[in-house]
């Protein structure tokens, strides 16, 4: 069995539980799909190290995640291509380590309402790469052990299981990573801006202990550009948004009320150390109407 791993707490428990499982019998595979937070590989890869007795095998797709991407700003488009693309890697490692016959990953209840009719007439909120993204022709029998948990119930697995508080609590981060808090077209240089906003932000709700008291948390970059004023001279940079909702589920949530003193310490540390923006917002919209992530 291969097992796909992002070091979220889906992800980790799942591998866990199969590890546990079928020990010498599991490949758990990595992908770096260039998609995710500032020095976030590096510490997944430590991470789940110190946790798997199975071999982890490290995959470095970023320029090829980049290059499906390249042009495409529908945000059902860019799940699809990074869902499929996931794949292709799977079955590469498989042909390379395998065969295996087959995938474990970390599906979860709400995942599967959001991206298909699941039990009555629910309709398609979003796909999510890991079920909606998914080619119609699939080369292993999908395993997902926890398909029918919603995150709050996979959190107390994960504490049985041992897995360290840091782990376990860590906030949700979506499958496609920043490709979906990039609005519109993905370039490099876009999601070296994200990377560093959002890495501020994150590192200061946990300097205010404030990073447990939200459900989720991070910023996005928004498709245009606004006139700014740096030191005398004019700047037309990017706009960033910061979302942080607080939740039981994912299913609803709401805007989380942070101190305006912190929001305003983020937003003066963003503009003034980030090349490339110039205007950072609040979000305080609730789910429903808008869903917690923007795409």
């Amino acid at each position: 069995m291969i097992c796909a791993v992002s070091g979220g707490v889906d992800s980790s428990v799942t591998a866990c539980l199969v590890d546990r499982a079928i020990g010498k019998n599991l490949v758990c595979v990595f992908v770096d799909n260039g998609l995710l937070r500032k020095n976030e590989a590096q510490k997944v890869v430590a991470l789940l190290n110190r946790q798997l007795s199975a071999p982890l095998v490290f995959v470095d797709a970023g320029q090829r995640f980049l290059d499906r991407l390249a042009g495409v700003t529908d945000p059902e488009e860019k799940r699809i291509r990074i869902g499929n693309l996931f794949i292709d890697v799977f079955e590469e490692v498989s042909q390379e380590k395998g065969p295996f016959e087959f995938l474990a990953q970390g599906t979860l209840y709400p995942d599967r309402i959001e991206s298909t009719s699941t039990v009555g007439p629910s309709a398609t909120i979003k796909s999510h790469h890991n079920v909606g993204g998914l080619p119609e022709k699939l080369n292993f029998h999908l395993v997902e052990p926890l398909g029918l948990l919603f995150k709050d119930e996979v959190r107390e697995l994960g504490f049985a299981l041992g897995l360290p508080r840091e782990q376990v609590l860590r906030h949700p981060f979506p499958g496609p990573g920043l490709a979906v808090r990039v609005l519109g077209e993905i370039t490099a240089k876009k999601l070296d801006i994200l990377r560093e906003a959002d890495d501020i932000f994150i590192e200061g709700l946990k300097r205010w202990d404030l990073y447990d008291k939200v459900w989720q948390a991070g910023a996005i970059l928004l498709p245009v550009r606004s006139v700014g004023v740096m030191g005398d001279a004019r700047t037309y940079d990017y706009s960033v948004v910061l979302r942080a909702v607080t939740s039981t589920d994912g299913m609803t949530a709401d805007w989380a009320k942070l101190d305006n003193a912190f929001l305003q310490e983020i937003s003066n540390r963003i503009i003034n150390s980030v090349t490339g923006v110039n205007r950072v917002a609040y979000d305080v919209s609730s789910k429903p109407p808008s869903t917690i992530e923007w795409e």
